[in-house]
């Protein structure tokens, strides 16, 4: 508790601090040294009054290119899991915790690389105001950078959190695997239970969507 208090007084501070050289669109912004390699920033997607927001790591190379979230094949398969689980990819919204490609290049390809956890507190600028403008009951947290930037706790872990629902912020939080993770998985089971694990978490977030008991504590 003590540490939520101080993660909750630390955000606060920083985003008065932010307010002050607050940059004016995603595209102008310059607050980690990210844009200057990749080709646009990539924002949200979905409806503007979203009961259900997922957030992912960073755009991907394809998502890069065309500027919009989940669009390459991790993005396929986050829409087969959301359809298993009930849920119309239209009716959520998608974002990422980090708005601009992290890429290393590999011949004539470009790499996913890791962002770093200022990278990642440099863009939860972007979330933040996200998470106020859409006020979803619901936030699905795809993988471990998503998670710690959904709950501005660097130190999160995904696995004691996976599937487990947290109240925070005046929202439900469910982690579960990134997408991508099922398409790296060599072993077919292990990949089976990876992409049960999202559809899982979708269903519960659909769940929680359509209750009716109000808004869950802080």
């Amino acid at each position: 508790m003590a540490r939520d208090a101080r993660a909750a007084h630390s955000s606060r501070r920083r985003r008065a601090a932010d307010d002050d050289d607050a940059p004016q669109t995603l595209d102008a912004c310059r607050r980690c040294g990210l844009w200057e390699h990749a080709t646009q920033a990539v924002p949200g997607a979905g409806p503007p009054r979203a009961a259900i927001m997922l957030v992912g790591e960073q755009p991907g190379n394809q998502e890069d290119r065309e500027g919009a979230p989940f669009v390459g094949p991790a993005g396929r398969v986050l829409e087969r899991a959301l359809a298993a689980a009930g849920l119309d990819r239209a009716s959520v919204y998608v974002t990422n915790a980090v708005k601009h490609f992290k890429w290393a290049p590999r011949g004539k390809r470009r790499m996913h690389k890791t962002p770093a956890q200022q990278e990642i507190d440099a863009c939860r600028y972007w979330l933040e105001r996200e998470l106020d403008a859409l006020g979803p009951r619901v936030v699905v947290a795809l993988g471990a950078i998503a998670l710690k930037a959904v709950l501005d706790d660097r130190h999160a872990r995904l696995q004691p959190a996976m599937g487990v629902v947290q109240p925070a912020g005046g929202r439900y939080v469910i982690a579960t695997y990134h997408p991508s993770f099922v398409l790296r998985v060599p072993d077919p089971d292990a990949r089976k239970r990876a992409y049960a694990a999202i559809v899982e978490a979708c269903r519960i977030a659909h769940e929680l969507a359509q209750r009716t008991d109000g808004a869950p504590r802080p």
